[in-house]
Formats: structure tokens, C-alpha cells, sequence
């Protein structure tokens, strides 16, 4: 008992409580995430659209995305984390509502765009946030706690949205959005703004926020993690297009899919807490090459599956190479980033993913209709190869770039934009250790 108290203690304890309202908003907003795990499904059975039409909405739910993250990283930056957030959950609940309505393919496309804008445009703020808000010896155990949620969030979502299907495909619209809206209760009541400018104006020749856009152009580590970022990317959202169609031509039914990808939560659900001690002190860039070497084998074997039993044991390698490239993503990305640019550089990591939102659904789509299946998913295992290698050999240089940064970093003297600052917040800060220039994931 001692020794599973030590570990709860070890895992959880000792983290501000702004981190724990987001934890909980992240919870019930995941395990309303409906309508993203079965769109593929409901636009080509309920629709009746081809599949090529099906990625193309899809695809645009991205194209909004990579919008929603670029403007939702200056907001952050510009506005505060607070009203950004508050913004885009409510403008997220109301096109999701909307786009369950919508009966032509050009209102179904419009709306699949603008939900994207508005719900990605929350993950720059989001992560600013709780970048802010934890200090920098607890982010891995926070993001790891929080990627917890998520997943406990879509295991429960998947399964329950089979079944909400079979009832009817727009009560998955309205669930997803009434629990979008009690996400930003939760921040409107809970959280307060944790945007922190210098005290004194910024030295000439520093990085400032009016030259984000140079900044981040010139910095070729950064981008180049972004983009292996994008390719593993390109492979893991497979799983919300092609697979899902996949699964259906095989014979399996919605239910069926809800219940064989909710084993990705599952897993992550039980062995997500341990990964952070599991990696502790190793390489983060082996960490990442095996994550993306173990995405590529599990999808790669999609294309041998075509029972619930391999379809589930697919999903089960995938997810542990997922499992081990979230938590190493976040940390690398807290020390590759100026903490001015904070929301800028959290707007441009998510872009890949959201640039990969767009294209996965449409470069898999049109692949399967040229080549088959077969093609599409030895394809996958290819990529994910590929960026296992460019890992190895492009870690050592990120890593002398977070020590660089760590080194250079001179911690400034915070002034909350919020009018009172709420106590978890001043505890967070109280607590933490100097702050280097880079932000967090």
C-alpha cells in the first residue's frame, strides 16, 4: 500500500491546481470527441458521399485547423491564453452543431472548415497555458497526466459513440458540443489569464514578438522537428480516415470500429503513467525514432487485417509507439522555444498537425482508390522508417539547441495581464525554477 501510495504521489502530487481545472476540462471535453472518430463513417454511410469525398471534407476540417492554429498562436501571444481558449470552445460547440445539420456537400465542406478553425485554435492557448502554469522539473509527469485524459476521454468516447450512432448521427453532434461548452464554463470560472510580459520594455535585437514570423523562419532546428512532426503525422491520422473505411469494407460495423480504436485509449489509459519513468534519462531522440518505427509497423500490418482480432492487434502496436512519441514530443518542444514566443511557436508545432489533418485524409484517400489498400498502408510502415532514421540523425542537434537556450535563457520579471491573480497561479510561479527562453507543447 505504501508503495502504491508512493507512486500515485510520485505521478500526481504536487501539481497547481490551474493545472488540474485544464486536466478536468480536457476530460469531459474528450469524452464528448465524438464526431471526428466517426465523420469518415457518417459522411460515406450516412451521406452517402464517395471516399474520396470523405477525405476532402476531412481534409478541410484540417485546412480550418492550420488556420484555427496560426491565429489561435498569435491570439495566445497577442490577446491571453484565457479568451482565446474561451473563444474557440464556444465557436467550436456552435459549428458542430451546425455541421450536424448540414444536408449539401458545399455546407457539410464549409462546416467541416470553420469546426477545425474554431477547435484548433484552442491547442496553441491550451499549451501555452500549461506551460505557464507548471513548472519545468513536473511538465513530463503534467503532459503525460494530461495525455492520461485524453485517451481515458476517447477510450469511453469511442465505445459510447457506437452506440450513440445506432440511435441517431446527429445526437453525436449535439453531445460533442454540449461538452465543448462545459469545457469553457470550467475556464471561465477556474482558470485564470497566466499571459506574463517583461517588466521592462525587450532589448533591442531580442526576440520580441513583432519579429515571431523571422524568428521562427530562421530557426532550421525547430522547423526540421516540425517537420518529422508532420510525416508521423501523415501516418497516425490515418486511423480517423482510411481506417475506419477500411474496417467497413472488410464487413465490420460502426459499433465495431468504435470498439476496436477505443483500445488505443485503453491502452494508453493503463500504461500512459508509466511511460514517464520508463524513459527517464533516456535519448529523446531513440525515444522518437523507435515511437515512429513502432507507428509504422502497426499500420503497416493494417494491410494484412481483416478480422476484429488483427484490426485490434494493429491498433495495440500503433498505439505503443504513440504512447512513447507524446510525452518526448512535449518536453522537446518546452526547450526548442523562446517563452515569448510561447504561443507562436505552440501555433507552428500544431500547424504540422494540422497540415497533416488536411492532406492524410485526401493523399490516403486518393492512394486507396489508385493502388488499394495493400499499397496504402505498406506506404505508412515506409514513412514511419523513414522518420525513425532522420531522428537519429538530426536529435543531436536539437539537443544542443535546448542547451543552448537553457544556458541563455534570463528569467523576467512577470506582470499578470489578469487583474487578480488567481492564488494557484502565483503558487505555480512561486514554485518554479528560473525560466530559460523556450516554450512547451
Amino acid at each position: 500500500m505504501r508503495t502504491v501510495r508512493g507512486w500515485f504521489r510520485d505521478t500526481a502530487g504536487g501539481l497547481p491546481r490551474s493545472f488540474w481545472y485544464l486536466w478536468t476540462g480536457t476530460l469531459i471535453n474528450r469524452l464528448g470527441s465524438f464526431v471526428l472518430i466517426f465523420l469518415a463513417i457518417y459522411l460515406t454511410r450516412e451521406r452517402g458521399f464517395s471516399a474520396a469525398q470523405a477525405g476532402l471534407v476531412i481534409g478541410l476540417w484540417g485546412v480550418g485547423g492550420a488556420v484555427g492554429t496560426t491565429v489561435g498562436g498569435i491570439l495566445t501571444d497577442r490577446w491571453g491564453r484565457r479568451p482565446t481558449l474561451l473563444t474557440a470552445h464556444l465557436g467550436a460547440a456552435t459549428m458542430m452543431v451546425a455541421l450536424g445539420l448540414a444536408r449539401p456537400l458545399w455546407a457539410v465542406a464549409v462546416g467541416a472548415l470553420l469546426l477545425g478553425t474554431f477547435a484548433e485554435a484552442a491547442r496553441p492557448a491550451f499549451g501555452a497555458m500549461m506551460v505557464d502554469v507548471v513548472p519545468e522539473k513536473d511538465r513530463l509527469r503534467a503532459f503525460s497526466l494530461n495525455y492520461w485524459a485524453i485517451n481515458l476521454g476517447f477510450a469511453c468516447a469511442a465505445v459510447l459513440a457506437g452506440f450513440a450512432a445506432e440511435a441517431g448521427y446527429l445526437l453525436l453532434f449535439l453531445v460533442d458540443a454540449a461538452t465543448t461548452v462545459v469545457t469553457a464554463l470550467i475556464i471561465f470560472t477556474r482558470v485564470r489569464e497566466t499571459l506574463t510580459r517583461p517588466a521592462a520594455p525587450v532589448a533591442k535585437g531580442a526576440a520580441a514578438p513583432a519579429g515571431a514570423l523571422r524568428t521562427i523562419l530562421r530557426d532550421r532546428v525547430f522547423l526540421g522537428f516540425v517537420a518529422l512532426n508532420l510525416f508521423a503525422a501523415l501516418v497516425f491520422l490515418q486511423h480517423i480516415s482510411m481506417l475506419p473505411i477500411a474496417m467497413v469494407d472488410s464487413g465490420l460495423s460502426p459499433a465495431t470500429y468504435g470498439s476496436v480504436i477505443a483500445l488505443n485509449g485503453v491502452l494508453i489509459v493503463i500504461g500512459q503513467l508509466f511511460v514517464p519513468r520508463l524513459i527517464r534519462g533516456r535519448s529523446r531522440s531513440h525515444v522518437l525514432a523507435l515511437a515512429a518505427l513502432i507507428m509504422g509497423v502497426g499500420f503497416g500490418l493494417t494491410a494484412f487485417a481483416d478480422t476484429i482480432w488483427l484490426y485490434g492487434l494493429t491498433v495495440l502496436i500503433w498505439t505503443l509507439g504513440e504512447m512513447l512519441n507524446s510525452p518526448s514530443n512535449a518536453t522537446l518542444i518546452a526547450e526548442l522555444s523562446p517563452a515569448a514566443l510561447r504561443g507562436r511557436y505552440q501555433g507552428v508545432f500544431s500547424l504540422s498537425w494540422q497540415l497533416a489533418g488536411a492532406s492524410a485524409p485526401i493523399l490516403g484517400g486518393l492512394l486507396r482508390e489508385q493502388a488499394g489498400n495493400t499499397a496504402l498502408w505498406l506506404a505508412c510502415a515506409g514513412i514511419g522508417a523513414v522518420t525513425a532514421v532522420a531522428h537519429l540523425v538530426s536529435g543531436p542537434a536539437r539537443e544542443r539547441r535546448a542547451v543552448q537556450l537553457r544556458a541563455a535563457g534570463v528569467p523576467a520579471a512577470p506582470v499578470t495581464l489578469a487583474r487578480t491573480p488567481a492564488p494557484e497561479a502565483a503558487e505555480a510561479a512561486a514554485t518554479a525554477p528560473a525560466e530559460p527562453a523556450r516554450t512547451g507543447s
